[in-house]
């Protein structure tokens, strides 16, 4: 390929030189390096070169990168770079180096192997593909390696062969002619082969080629032949027993649709039995390995037969109690989570009333579970009974097993349903009981011993807290009196304890008798030098402010001292909380309490703001101010009275107090963003909040906004604008519409101050204000699109959003879209708007100037968006830029279909031939000829495909993207 006129030269030893400095540690010239290499992939000269590669000596990673490198030009480039008359040629010519590497290295045959089954999906004249590579690599040991590695890759390579440039119809026939029709030869080959010797019977790759072709043959012919009886044989040979596992568990996989394999099910069931003592033999020998592989093969039994398990609970009983079984024994947690998916799956069908027989029947399994759940709850023991860090100081370890746990929890919330929450909990508190009675009068100021068998079924409590109905009056309230009798000198269980009440506090707002007992406790752990036990009690102490709110009425002063003592104590996140925790307690007070308790509350935050303020030297006393404000938002969020419209709202009177505070620190800090980013967000917290009673504080507000922009080109303020916009559109009631024309001109000159930016400055400089400004927009066009649609600043946004398509950054570009896509609608006359004022006169105006906008300006988004898709956009972009090219299609089908062909024709050259170029075109058009709406909708998968088979076949050139390079924007307004 030439680069800026250049022509690169490809040889052999350039290509080694260059693989070579790879290795190297110059940075620069390993960049250079794979410039150079990247090129060389998509050349000409890769042909020739690879193959030279592969015939000599190269080193084995030398021959790695030629073979995937002929991998990827057989399948991309092969219709365009071959002649149909060479393709014999280059299939002797891969057989001969399959012949070469048969006996390895094997990763270069497995890539070789690749090669030679896309040119048995593209060579379409070569109709005996197996006998002919059979045939050419012969009988030898290593040719049966190779054999079965291209047996294996075959159908893998098939079933995705979208990525080849072949039609739905020729790919259709040629999977027919390589897998279907070759599904009964290869079953024989692979018994021949298994029954030629004691090697090959236990070969992983006999095995890894049954579980390749179990897509195309039918499960039950392979139940049926000889080849089941040698994957069982495989899982007692050492060397087979994962690839053997892995097998039989896709063979149970592929019975999943039960009514149709009642029978094979049948013949599976007591094969897969018979393993069963394998699981005591492992764990004993204590073979992780193989314990998790047989583990597997019955989690995939009991996956695949859930449903025929729930019907005939008492036939597969075994099945179930083997699974039971491997998690019995699984002493070192390594395989219990195969079988989580299966508790999960039974649990649904045994909770339904058809299979109510079925539950009663297997009821004591989940009981059994439980307690096998909660012995593998518990934290290991340590030879020490006070040490809590029982991983040797591994926290990846630890928080591996912690995850586990969460795992683990999930299943005891399946048990919950199977067996009801009360027998769940009995377990929890016979837990808790055998400790106290062993070991609870051992238990001192200094040293708990054997803790841990305390915080399992605490950790299990938490646990089931969500299946806990609020109504619940047998259990808990023989459990809660316990628990907060839990030694507190024990951090782990502290913070279990502290963990349960939190999870709890619905409960415990039914029954107001264990709320002082609860709350007093949690309280007390604020005392705490753990920070993770600080962070679980200021959690804890939100979740009962927000669901006990009305029964801490009485102690909302109370809490304020203790608030105000606590808090700086506190790190951030759980500042944030407790804050959360006291505003919803001050919310639910009586309105005409509410400015009294703001000022008490608040005006101690207020100063402590403006200390910090007069304090934030550097960036971190910024960031710590930052955050500070966000406590203030907090009480924005929940002190929310209720008013009658017209009435003064007491909450908005004491933030007009704030007001002037937050824009003092704005002004002082107007450079640093997260300042900016926390006002804004409190201001637009307001705005949601108090909705039309914010009527006082908007001028101010809006002046602050548009100078914040101005000043800082902060997406931030756009943000908030569009919270204004929205609460105070034309549908909203009781707002002025003097109100309402003053707010909508205010936008204007925010978007008019946008657009100037745009225009000053490169889209890649402004991923978070084009951002904020789009997603702004779609609330103008859905609020306002009577005045927004005829504006004269209606095509300059169009446009930007055009360039704005330019990035390479999700955020950015999928707002763009999304407004481009509400836009569109507009044309197509299914608009959405929260406008119910429009008459048909209005709407068919609004339709004529988006129309009008789309004539003028469709090529430069359709060239764009096909760019984006192709080579620069994010991949969940892909979506939205597809939803607009049908759009487009829909609306101005015939002019879309002849930008898209002028944009095809402005790639660079040789990367998509006039063949794949006038083959799209003429599938588009056949599809928007049929008056079937779904057929027309085949547009957008058309569209897909083509970009996602460019975009593997090319990435984006590195000197630009030539014609297809957008437009810069330019504002004169």
């Amino acid at each position: 390929m030439a680069s800026n006129g250049v022509q690169e030269v490809f040889t052999v030893p350039n290509i080694l030189t260059a693989m070579q400095t790879m290795r190297s540690g110059d940075t620069h010239k390993k960049k250079v390096a794979m410039d150079y290499l990247g090129k060389f992939q998509k050349s000409k000269d890769a042909w020739t070169a690879t193959i030279s590669i592969l015939q000599g000596e190269a080193e084995a990673e030398a021959q790695l990168f030629a073979a995937t490198t002929l991998k990827g030009k057989i399948t991309y480039d092969l219709g365009r770079e071959i002649t149909e008359g060479d393709l014999p040629a280059l299939r002797s010519q891969i057989l001969l180096l399959l012949k070469k590497f048969a006996p390895g290295p094997k990763p270069v045959r497995v890539q070789l192997c690749v090669c030679l089954a896309i040119l048995a999906i593209q060579m379409q004249a070569w109709k005996d593909v197996l006998s002919t590579v059979v045939a050419a690599l012969g009988n030898d040991v290593a040719s049966h390696a190779c054999i079965l590695d291209f047996l294996r890759v075959l159908p893998e390579e098939v079933t995705e062969g979208r990525k080849i440039t072949l039609s739905e119809d020729d790919l259709t026939q040629r999977t027919t002619e390589l897998l279907t029709n070759n599904a009964d030869q290869v079953v024989q080959l692979l018994i021949n082969y298994a029954q030629s010797s004691p090697a090959a019977a236990t070969n992983p790759q006999l095995f890894e080629c049954i579980t390749s072709w179990l897509r195309e043959v039918p499960v039950s012919v392979v139940v049926n032949t000889p080849l089941l009886s040698a994957v069982l044989h495989g899982l007692s040979d050492d060397r087979s027993l994962q690839a053997a596992a892995e097998c039989l568990g896709i063979i149970c996989r592929e019975t999943k649709d039960v009514d149709d394999n009642l029978e094979t099910i049948q013949a599976l069931l007591p094969r897969i039995l018979e393993l069963r003592p394998r699981i005591q033999a492992l764990a004993e020998e204590e073979d992780t390995e193989g314990f998790k592989a047989i583990t597997r093969v019955f989690a995939d039994a009991g996956d695949s037969w859930v449903l025929v398990i729930a019907r005939e609970p008492v036939h597969f009983r075994p099945l179930v109690d083997a699974l039971l079984e491997c998690c019995a024994r699984d002493k070192d947690r390594d395989v219990i989570h195969f079988t989580f998916d299966f508790w999960y799956e039974l649990k649904q069908y045994l909770t339904l009333e058809h299979y109510m027989e079925a539950r009663l029947q297997l009821v004591d399994v989940y009981s059994k579970l439980v307690d096998i759940l909660l012995t593998h709850l518990a934290y290991p023991q340590g030879d020490d009974p006070n040490e809590l860090d029982l991983f040797d100081g591994d926290r990846e370890q630890e928080e591996k097993f912690r995850e586990f746990r969460h795992h683990m929890g999930d299943a005891l919330k399946d048990s919950c349903e199977v067996m009801g929450v009360a027998d769940c909990l009995s377990k929890v508190l016979s837990a808790i009981q055998l400790w106290i009675q062993k070991y609870g009068s051992q238990a001192t100021q200094t040293s708990v011993p054997h803790w841990q068998l305390l915080e399992a079924p605490l950790f299990a409590m938490r646990a089931m807290g969500r299946m806990v109905d609020k109504t619940e009056n047998n259990m808990l309230p023989q459990i809660m009196p316990l628990l907060v009798q839990i030694p507190v000198n024990n951090e782990k269980l502290r913070f279990a304890a502290i963990m349960v009440f939190g999870r709890y506090t619905e409960w415990t707002a039914a029954h107001p008798d264990f709320l002082k007992a609860q709350f007093q406790y949690i309280v007390e752990s604020f005392q705490s030098d753990s920070q993770e036990v600080l962070r679980a009690a200021a959690q804890a102490f939100k979740y009962f402010c927000v669901d006990c709110k009305d029964l801490l009425g009485s102690q909302v002063e109370q809490l304020q001292v203790f608030y105000d003592q606590i808090l700086d104590k506190l790190p951030e996140s759980s500042q944030d909380e407790i804050t959360e925790g006291v505003a919803h307690v001050v919310g639910a007070q009586k309105t005409e309490d509410l400015y009294r308790l703001l000022k008490m509350y608040c005006d101690p935050l207020k100063q402590r703001l403006i200390a910090k303020a007069g304090a934030a030297l550097d960036d971190k006393a910024k960031l710590d101010l930052a955050d500070h404000i966000n406590l203030l938002t907090r009480f924005v969020q929940y002190v929310v009275p209720y008013i009658p419209s017209g009435a003064e709202n007491p909450a908005v009177t004491y933030w007009q107090e704030v007001f002037p505070v937050l824009v003092g620190i704005l002004q002082n800090f107007i450079n640093f963003v997260p300042i900016c980013e926390r006002i804004c967000r409190c201001w637009r917290f307001m705005v949601i909040s108090y909705r039309t009673a914010m009527t006082p504080l908007l001028g101010p507000l809006a002046n602050n906004l548009a100078d914040g922009f101005a000043q800082s080109r902060q997406g931030c303020f756009l943000w908030t604008t569009s919270a204004i916009l929205r609460e105070f559109s034309e549908d909203r009631e009781h707002v002025d519409d003097n109100i309402t024309q003053n707010i909508y001109v205010f936008f204007e000159a925010q978007a008019t101050n946008v657009l100037r930016v745009m225009s000053d400055l490169p889209p890649i400089d402004l991923p978070d204000v084009i951002e904020d400004f789009y997603r702004l927009l779609i609330d103008a066009l859905l609020y306002y699109p009577h005045k927004l649609i005829p504006s004269p600043l209606f095509t300059p946004i169009f446009l930007a959003a055009i360039s704005a398509l330019a990035l390479e950054k999700q955020e950015p570009v999928s707002a763009a879209l999304h407004y481009i896509r509400d836009l569109l609608n507009y044309a197509g006359g299914n608009p959405a708007t929260a406008s119910e004022q429009f008459g048909p006169a209005e709407s068919a105006q609004l339709r004529q100037i988006v129309k009008q906008l789309l004539l003028t300006n469709g090529e430069a988004l359709v060239k764009q968006t096909m760019a984006g898709m192709m080579i620069t956009f994010p991949r969940d972009c892909f979506a939205d830029g597809s939803g607009v090219l049908l759009g487009m299609f829909e609306i101005l089908p015939v002019e879309t279909t002849n930008w898209l062909d002028k944009t095809i024709r402005m790639l660079p050259a040789g990367t998509v031939t006039p063949v794949e170029a006038n083959r799209l075109l003429v599938k588009i058009r056949e599809k928007l000829q049929a008056s079937d709406v779904a057929n027309a909708r085949q547009v957008r998968v058309l569209l897909q495909d083509f970009t996602n088979t460019y975009r593997r076949r090319y990435v984006a050139p590195r000197d630009g993207l030539g014609q297809l390079e957008a437009a810069r924007f330019h504002f004169a307004g």
